[in-house]
């Protein structure tokens, strides 16, 4: 049995920081997991800038709703569903990605929570689990699934390389240098080709 684990951001829509980075004008926000690989380091780099901008929630939740997913994206999931189960597995948060997960369709998705204070203020942030996207796949393992993993970041790699197949998609060339022996991925036509010839 498999079952699909996708990253979210860069995979299925844009970066959600990029575009908050965008409608803010603040620059050190397009910081994303392709340049920092260390996750809790980029995270409170990031809620240290919010807290000097006073931007809270409510701003981020207010550029999120103006993103829609990359296209074909929904028609790419929705295929990918009729063949198999799939999971998002991302570093995101819940407070982030609801309305992103009615435009693609409801699918099932593990992220994580920030901590939020009554004034909208983003506190902090609470990991689902230590190395999340590695723990997930090897959790779902351990429950009898064959797990494809794809995704096109520093974050992704430890998901993709304990899998039985595991593809880069829309990466940086810098990721495809470092990695050579991951097949890499620009389409969702070659996506889908690829993960059905291992299914």
């Amino acid at each position: 049995m498999e079952i699909v684990c996708l990253d979210l951001e860069g995979v299925l829509v844009p970066e959600i920081w990029i575009a908050f980075a965008e409608a803010t004008g603040i620059p050190e926000l397009k910081r994303t997991t392709r340049d920092e690989p260390d996750y809790d380091k980029l995270m409170k780099f990031r809620l240290d800038i919010l807290k000097q901008h006073g931007l809270g929630l409510k701003e981020i939740q207010d550029t999120i709703a103006t993103i829609d997913p990359i296209p074909g994206a929904r028609e790419f999931l929705d295929q990918l569903r009729e063949l198999t189960q799939v999971i998002i597995v991302s570093d995101t948060f819940t407070q982030f990605a609801k309305p992103l997960m009615k435009k693609l369709g409801w699918p099932t998705i593990f992220c994580n929570t920030l901590e939020v204070a009554e004034d909208g203020t983003i506190t902090g942030f609470r990991m689902r689990c230590e190395k999340s996207k590695y723990t997930t796949v090897r959790a779902l393992q351990s429950m009898g699934f064959d797990t494809i993993a794809s995704g096109d970041s520093h974050n992704d790699l430890g998901m993709i390389q304990a899998s039985k197949a595991g593809f880069l998609f829309k990466s940086t060339d810098a990721i495809k240098a470092e990695y050579p022996e991951l097949p890499a991925y620009e389409t969702y036509d070659e996506l889908l080709a690829a993960i059905k010839a291992v299914l």
